[in-house]
């Protein structure tokens, strides 16, 4: 599937006639994030790799994207949804980083989240993994609007009316000048955080061990190491 979102981004950035992307889930919920068997060591710079990719796809791409979330949105999906350029988001939704329960981190949040909610916020996001709300998200900067889920269909509905009828060319502009993730800090310290990910947890017992734990359905046995 990242794959295949990444090609879809190539291809759209190449239409001109199309000017907005929108990003939803199938069925109840937004997504749940990267499947945890992929966090394994024979797996995880792969999937780092292309879920990475994907994620500068989203911020790099020159038209406006809009993630439409409702049921859980957790982890690699929150991430995801996160770097999008509109976020609405079901009062409902369930919005989190759960990583931290696995023994492993959010890389993209670890870079991002701050830039969005505050550095105090996103670090008590990230250190808990606590899930928050829709609502919640909204109110603290992770999503743009939070409405009831019986108006989730006609809110996109509204904003997509206001934003077709623009210039499509000034909207990529005006999405540039604003967005938070341009330049190289951003790029920098996601090749840093990466680094940290793969060359320095992954090699901890403990990352092995919340995975391991999770997959086996168990209690994780903390190390400190």
């Amino acid at each position: 599937m990242m794959d295949e979102l990444l090609s879809a981004f190539s291809e759209l950035n190449a239409l001109p006639a199309i000017s907005i992307v929108i990003l939803s889930g199938q069925g109840s919920s937004f997504s749940a994030g990267v499947d945890v068997a992929a966090h394994t060591p024979p797996k995880v710079a792969e999937m780092l790799q292309k879920f990475h990719a994907v994620i500068r796809a989203i911020v790099s791409c020159r038209k406006i994207v809009v993630a439409v979330v409702g049921g859980n949105c957790l982890g690699g999906a929150a991430e995801l949804a996160m770097v999008c350029d509109l976020v609405i988001t079901t009062e409902s939704a369930t919005w989190g980083f759960p990583e931290i329960k696995l023994g492993c981190f959010p890389p993209v949040a670890a870079v991002a989240l701050s830039r969005l909610v505050g550095q105090k916020r996103a670090t008590d996001l990230i250190l808990t993994g606590r899930p928050i709300t829709g609502l919640e998200a909204a109110a603290i900067g992770l999503a743009s609007v939070a409405v009831p889920d019986d108006q989730l269909s006609s809110t996109v509905q509204q904003r997509l009316s206001m934003l077709s009828g623009l210039s499509s060319a000034a909207l990529g502009l005006a999405k540039k000048a604003s967005s938070p993730w341009e330049g190289l800090q951003f790029e920098e310290m996601l090749e840093r955080s990466e680094r940290i990910y793969l060359d320095e947890l992954m090699r901890t017992h403990d990352a092995q061990e919340g995975i391991r734990a999770f997959l086996e359905k168990c209690p994780p046995i903390w190390s400190g190491q």
